[in-house]
């Protein structure tokens, strides 16, 4: 039969021992209980289940382990070296962990202290970031062998973790490319408040040009205004930022941040009629994300019908080839205005010989006016930036597109996009639609007089959110 004894402590009693007499088992203490030993006492007889008993206070300075002990050592300061205890027994056992991160910059030399280290009679060093070793002495031929060496080092998250759009890496930073709407969902943000700021770019659609008139006189469509091109950098996520960098820091917190993708706008199909709509040319509309919006381009003015004026947008659409006996002008970039200014004005269409519209305003400049070289005015230039990890040129406006006044010829040539800005009418196309997620302004169309060969404009280009941040 089982016997119990409850007392506080057990202790050796004038040199009596408690021992098994009769091969049982002696349990001490109950499920659930803690067995303590007294301080200063030892135990042998149970054995070691190959872990240490870690030391949690970090060494800063060259030490001699002792078996059975792991240490935490922080190199931060300086190079350390720890001897491995002398006269090693048979299963004797030490750890070593990279305290700090720091091994790689200052390395921890191990002593063999007249034992070899895995046959070898050298000393070892440790100088990998976050390494973490242990050591059995197993006998005098091996020595000291290494059972465990971990180089990954876990931590918790001491970046931005977020997730939205398409991700992509570029060094130490992630990019998140959105080509349609989405969220920005960021589930941790940085422990260091500087990693919180982030880069953007947000580029908006681009306007459509508008399109050309083959009834009487014929007459170029304006070029549309590229969409509204805005970007930050921020100081820990190094690239080669657009002439437009400096829309304002964005720092992030553990939220998600609703993205807008702005579509490019549409033209009117040209009509042998020529039925005006109320607008020949469409805008663009906005993108944004965080409290950063960018306004769509502005479409191209009329060629024969109201209004012959460009749209104001981010960029302005350029002037019909018809303005100068009709009125108006190109319309108005950096539409709301914003610094640094998202946009360009658009360029002016001129009606004398043959008629040519204005180029849409870009990002990078004005839309040029007509006619240019017998052609209907280039759009604006874009701008560039690598916020993407390779230079893209965006935010192009797009070319004004011509006419041609008398006789059965040939229209005269369209102007230039630029920054993915459609080129204006050609005696074969209408005016080239902005490339898709650059914001770029759709071209001019053109026409031929007597022939009813005249063409549509082109439609804007869709825009794009960008977001960069430091990662790791």
């Amino acid at each position: 039969m089982a016997s119990t004894i409850k007392v506080n402590n057990i202790q050796n009693q004038c040199g009596a021992n408690i021992a098994n007499k009769c091969g049982t088992t002696i349990t001490l203490g109950a499920s659930g209980d803690t067995i303590t030993l007294a301080c200063g006492a030892s135990q042998t007889g149970f054995g070691r289940t190959g872990t240490v008993d870690w030391d949690t206070t970090a060494k800063t300075a060259s030490f001699t382990a002792v078996s059975g002990n792991g240490y935490f050592v922080n190199t931060t300061s300086g190079a350390i070296t720890v001897t491995l205890p002398a006269s090693p027994s048979a299963g004797d056992i030490v750890s070593i962990a990279d305290y700090t991160n720091t091994f790689q910059t200052n390395s921890v030399t191990v002593a063999r202290n007249g034992s070899p280290i895995g046959g070898i009679s050298a000393d070892a060093v440790l100088s990998t970031e976050g390494q973490s070793v242990t050591f059995i002495y197993v006998d005098g031929t091996e020595g000291w062998k290494n059972v465990q060496d971990s180089t990954s080092n876990v931590t918790g998250n001491a970046f931005i973790q977020a997730t939205g759009g398409t991700i992509t890496t570029c060094g130490n930073c992630k990019i998140h490319t959105f080509t349609g709407p989405g969220t920005f969902c960021v589930s941790s943000a940085a422990v260091c408040a500087a990693n919180n700021e982030v880069s953007y770019l947000v580029v908006a659609g681009g306007g459509a040009g508008s399109t050309g008139s083959a009834q009487g006189p014929s007459y170029g469509g304006g070029g549309g205004g590229a969409g509204g091109f805005r970007e930050d950098k921020s100081p820990v996520t190094p690239y080669t930022a657009s002439p437009l960098d400096g829309a304002g820091p964005i720092t992030i917190t553990a939220t998600g941040y609703p993205v807008v993708v702005g579509g490019g706008g549409t033209t009117q199909t040209y009509q042998p009629t020529c039925t005006p709509g109320p607008t020949l040319a469409m805008d663009g509309s906005t993108s944004s994300v965080f409290s950063i919006t960018s306004t769509g381009g502005g479409g191209g003015g009329g060629s024969v019908s109201s209004p012959y004026t460009g749209r104001s947008g981010g960029s302005g659409g350029g002037s019909g080839g018809r303005t100068p006996v009709e009125g108006g002008g190109p319309g108005a970039g950096n539409t709301p205005p914003v610094s640094p200014p998202q946009g360009n004005n658009g360029g002016a269409g001129t009606c004398s010989g043959n008629t040519f519209a204005g180029g849409g305003g870009g990002a990078g400049g004005v839309g040029a006016n007509g006619p240019q070289s017998s052609a209907g005015g280039d759009g604006g230039a874009g701008v560039a930036t690598s916020i993407t990890g390779s230079s893209v040129t965006r935010a192009g406006g797009g070319g004004g597109g011509s006419g041609y006044p008398g006789g059965n010829g040939a229209p005269s040539s369209g102007g230039s996009g630029g920054g993915g800005g459609g080129n204006g009418n050609s005696p074969s196309i209408g005016g080239v639609a902005g490339t898709t997620n650059t914001g770029g302004g759709g071209g001019g169309g053109g026409s031929q007089y007597n022939n009813a060969t005249a063409k549509s404009g082109g439609n804007g280009g869709s825009g794009i959110v960008v977001i960069r941040y430091k990662f790791q």
